[in-house]
């Protein structure tokens, strides 16, 4: 084997971990979403079963915020790892077998990129990413703000600080939703 195909290889044996790591975050990052709908339930069910349970209500947006940002972060991980594949190793391996065209080097990582229909789904997931881990969590304060009219001052600063940081959250979630169509 010459050095040529021995970096070849080890182009392609990354490119494997690449996308292993890649399919093991968006496993995840999608089962993120039903974790977070099972603890809303959880939740929501023990809240709403006595009125002395109202305060439970404030768990939804801590819950909103911890997994949205687990989300958040291993999604952009799948970006980053996609990122470097079409931008790094294709380069790499075109570097060293000066092949050119680079659609077909790694093609799936450019072809689900450019369907017609990625803006519309991109922007599809950004709504329910939104509706998920930021609408639920404010929609809980206001219910809790309706239901609990006068809470101690310390828990009504804390209901406002978890409102700050689920708009935090909804601004970050906005950013890194790659609506980016193509390569």
């Amino acid at each position: 084997m010459t050095n040529k195909d021995q970096i070849l290889a080890i182009f392609f044996k990354e490119y494997d971990k690449l996308k292993s790591e890649q399919a093991q975050r968006i496993g995840f990052r999608d089962n993120l979403l039903y974790v977070t709908l099972g603890l809303f339930g959880t939740v929501i069910s023990f809240a709403v079963s006595n009125p002395s349970h109202y305060y439970a209500l404030l768990v939804i947006p801590w819950i909103c915020l911890i997994l949205g940002w687990t989300y958040i972060v291993n999604d952009e991980k799948i970006s980053a790892i996609g990122r470097y594949i079409r931008y790094q190793l294709v380069d790499k391996v075109k570097e060293h077998t000066s092949y050119t065209d680079v659609d077909t080097l790694f093609g799936w990582e450019v072809a689900h990129r450019s369907d017609k229909h990625r803006k519309r789904r991109k922007i599809q997931q950004l709504i329910i990413d939104e509706i998920t881990f930021v609408c639920s969590g404010a929609i809980a304060l206001v219910t809790f703000w309706f239901l609990v009219p006068q809470p101690p001052v310390a828990v009504t600063i804390l209901s406002w600080l978890e409102l700050l940081l689920l708009i935090i959250l909804g601004v970050e979630i906005f950013i890194y939703a790659d609506l980016a169509k193509g390569r």
